[in-house]
């Protein structure tokens, strides 16, 4: 709450800006997503993500800058750092994502990610990945550009923690492009760890008018296609932490 304390209008003026960018989004899906053909569905509510992504961006001043071919079809593998790396990937580059079962109930962007076709994970069920990678296999297949963060957590913008390999499956089966990223953050302060990176015992909402209050955000996303690659999910779940924990250096 820091954030809003210092710059209570700034954040007010935000909020109602937000207010408004979903309310027009809403209309715009209605419009456009409802009863669109089902071959369409996929690259239509992602193309809606992108617009409303991209609107939002405008709220927190976010400005990206971007290394390396940005992809537009197949796998792409992330690092993590917030809920902020939804709308900067999706900025670049119309995206289905992968994300945990818990950002369903997140305020506003959980109905932004509902809308736009996202892909949810209950990491509490063992059975539910299978039905995940036929999900991500399904948009693949339809021509869809599809983001998974493998450390399974948002961490501080400094550290890559460990791939999990659980939704790598469909990577493994080589017939789709291969692409990692990574992002990283500053703003104000100079570095990510207060106004941007998401984790430990951070909760949403303050955590939110303190990303608000910032004057703006920078974003740099560096991507990089993966040509050879493991066919072993364990084994490329370590190929890519190290790949993209290299690949700003």
């Amino acid at each position: 709450m820091k954030g809003f304390r210092q710059h209570p209008f700034r954040v007010v003026g935000r909020l109602l800006w937000f207010g408004f960018e979903m309310l027009q989004a809403v209309f715009v899906f209605l419009l456009r997503c409802v009863f669109c053909p089902e071959a369409s569905r996929f690259s239509a509510r992602a193309l809606w993500l992108q617009r409303t992504a991209r609107h939002v961006g405008r709220i927190f001043q976010l400005q990206i800058q971007s290394a390396g071919a940005i992809p537009t079809r197949g796998l792409l593998v992330c690092n993590h750092v917030s809920y902020v790396d939804i709308l900067v990937l999706v900025s670049l580059t119309p995206s289905v994502f992968v994300a945990k079962h818990e950002v369903k109930s997140w305020p506003v962007l959980g109905l932004m990610a509902r809308l736009g076709g996202t892909v949810f994970i209950d990491r509490q069920r063992r059975t539910h990945v299978g039905q995940v990678n036929d999900e991500i296999q399904a948009a693949l297949d339809a021509g869809a550009l599809v983001i998974i963060f493998p450390e399974g957590t948002s961490f501080d913008g400094k550290t890559i923690l460990p791939f999990k390999s659980s939704l790598l499956e469909p990577a493994t089966r080589l017939k789709h492009p291969l692409t990692i990223g990574r992002v990283h953050y500053t703003s104000e302060n100079g570095g990510a760890d207060d106004a941007v990176a998401y984790w430990g015992d951070a909760t949403f909402f303050p955590h939110l008018l303190n990303l608000l209050s910032q004057k703006k955000v920078r974003a740099s996303v560096w991507f990089a296609p993966v040509e050879q690659h493991s066919a072993d999910r364990k084994e490329l779940a370590q190929q890519l932490h190290a790949a993209v924990s290299a690949l700003k250096d």
